[in-house]
């Protein structure tokens, strides 16, 4: 997934690198150490924190996984008060383009809130998140089908479903219409 972003590419970029700089060093972990606990390269993730590369979802992952930190820790800045407005969001799109995730607000470490899409007849295959993390998805327009573990659950309008998240899982819309969703990923369980 790519970023898609309401400031411009360079903001969302420094906010992400000012972010995991901040994560790291407070870890006490250094750059080399990081890239091979999460297998990216040094090169990558000195360019994210110069604010120079806009990170695909997936290294995203990596790196939120690798320092034990929600995602939307990396890339958020703080606030008291905020408002999610659709046309303002930032959005993580697939590499295929059949998927967009919206983060709606900054984690406080226990959970992260999404709105997401999902083309007709589109697929999305997420990567396993942190040990003990588990995931809440509310069909809010369309038809959605979960595949966890090889078993598929479909789901209708106003359906939703949970389970563990720390594991591969696909996302895929059977219908011709596009399929609205609401994310709550919990890491209650860490």
């Amino acid at each position: 997934m790519n970023i898609e972003k309401p400031w411009g590419e360079r903001d969302v970029g420094k906010y992400i690198g000012i972010n995991l700089r901040q994560f790291r060093a407070n870890k006490g972990i250094s750059i080399d150490v990081l890239a091979k606990q999460i297998g990216v390269s040094k090169l990558t993730l000195l360019n994210i924190e110069r604010g120079e590369a806009n990170p695909t979802l997936s290294v995203i992952w990596k790196i939120a996984n690798g320092l034990k930190i929600p995602i939307t820790a990396l890339l958020s800045i703080e606030s008291d008060v905020s408002i999610s407005r659709k046309k303002d969001g930032m959005k993580l799109i697939s590499s295929n383009d059949v998927f967009v995730a919206e983060p709606l607000f900054r984690s406080h470490g226990l959970i992260e809130l999404y709105r997401g899409y999902l083309q007709p007849r589109g697929e999305y295959l997420s990567e396993a998140h942190q040990p003990g993390v588990m995931e809440f998805v509310t069909v809010m327009s369309g038809q959605l089908t979960v595949e966890v573990d090889g078993e598929a659950h479909h789901l209708d309008d106003y359906d939703s479903i949970r389970f563990k998240g720390d594991r591969p899982h696909k996302y895929a819309n059977p219908s011709s219409s596009l399929t609205m969703l609401h994310f709550v990923i919990s890491y209650n369980n860490l």
